[in-house]
């Protein structure tokens, strides 16, 4: 999770020594830990859960952290590693609950406080168009204004075909690398929905114990009812019984909603990016009812309580948040598109074909989301190679 993977073709020394204390590493599991890492790795989660828990309810509620974000069912092959992958970042295996108080904005204002005290300038609302190419080096960005900002060095936080394809003229590219970019796979399959709520919803069994719905609250009541969820993307269509996650934020910060009211953050999956017969401007709402429906099965006096709601689905995530395909980690966890496969082979080391641009988004290993794995490798990287 924390190395750079290696250029399989030409390793450079210290990816190559890094590779090596992995593969140690890899022989100190022992015999039958060995075996293990090597036989789940393309499992499907379905199977892997089926060994080791005997209820149906605990077999979804951990499957279905192998299909996050995913377009995989639990019987897809491969899903046991996005399992594995999101377990090596946290050890909870249904998944971790945590907040930031004031909301997501304050984590990220936080460290904007601390890079603009180190000296670094932060520009908002500054849309970049292009990235400047001169002799096979990046040397800056244009933004819609016109502005040119110049720079010896451009990290892209945006998906890897947003930065490639979209901000990069194609003349600086390789044709093979240009279509191999092209089928790097990145069709979201989530939307989300949050919810202003009059009150606290009741769900059937918590019997008024608000720390049971300060977690996860967690829709994957056994495998079957994960695999049709899937089976409905597989047509072009958006999942009419969903898998979901919800968290209520304000039974831990207060200061989300006035006093008394709460706010729910619902994920909801799966929604395809392209719908077969529709467009998503015209089954927003119906997607909008389905989450809401599906949680009043086990909550029923939740439709009363909503006084707003907001519907994101995967064009939004496209359209607003930049995610191309509406993928949340902004490429499939699919076996051939992970570790020395992310972004591709042999272009897994937060470097590309344009001198002097680099990648640091969920698009490049470990690639699972809030973790600021990709960032922390990436960094490591172009430090070695800023002049010193």
């Amino acid at each position: 999770m924390t190395m750079t993977p290696p250029n399989l073709e030409d390793p450079a020394v210290g990816n190559l020594w890094e590779l090596i204390k992995a593969g140690r590493k890899l022989r100190g599991l022992g015999e039958k830990d060995l075996y293990r890492m090597m036989r789940w790795g393309p499992m499907a989660v379905a199977d892997l859960v089926t060994e080791w828990f005997e209820t149906e309810l605990l077999r979804g509620t951990i499957a279905a952290q192998g299909i996050f974000g995913t377009f995989l069912g639990p019987w897809s092959a491969g899903s046991t590693a996005t399992l594995l992958l999101r377990c090596a970042s946290d050890g909870n295996p249904a998944g971790p609950s945590s907040y930031i108080v004031g909301g997501i904005g304050a984590l990220t204002a936080a460290m904007a406080a601390a890079a603009t005290e180190a000296g670094a300038e932060i520009r908002t609302s500054c849309e970049v168009t292009s990235i400047k190419v001169k002799d096979g080096s990046a040397t800056g960005v244009v933004l819609a204004n016109g502005d040119e900002i110049d720079a010896r060095t451009v990290v892209s936080n945006a998906d890897p075909k947003r930065t490639l394809l979209g901000l990069v003229d194609a003349q600086y590219l390789e044709p093979s690398f240009l279509q191999k970019l092209q089928h790097y796979r990145m069709n979201g399959t989530a939307a989300k929905a949050n919810l202003a709520l009059g009150g606290l919803p009741k769900f059937k069994g918590a019997d008024d114990d608000t720390t049971v719905l300060a977690g996860r609250i967690q829709v994957s009541p056994d495998i079957d009812y994960l695999e049709r969820a899937f089976d409905a993307s597989k047509y072009g269509e958006f999942s009419q019984h969903p898998y979901q996650e919800a968290t209520v934020p304000t039974l831990w910060d207060e200061s989300l909603a006035p006093a008394g009211k709460h706010v729910m953050s619902i994920y909801m999956q799966y929604a395809p990016f392209h719908l077969r017969n529709a467009d998503w401007d015209s089954q927003r709402d119906a997607l909008g009812d389905v989450v809401v429906k599906t949680f009043a099965e086990y909550a029923p006096d939740l439709p009363g309580l909503v006084e707003a709601a907001e519907v994101i689905t995967p064009q939004d995530l496209e359209q607003t948040y930049g995610l191309t395909g509406g993928h949340i980690f902004h490429g499939e966890l699919a076996l051939d598109q992970l570790f020395t496969m992310r972004l591709l082979l042999n272009w897994a080391q937060y470097r590309t074909p344009i001198k002097n641009l680099y990648l640091c988004g969920s698009g490049t290993h470990p690639g699972i989301g809030l973790t600021g794995g990709s960032g922390a490798n990436a960094a490591r990287e172009i430090l070695k190679d800023l002049p010193k």
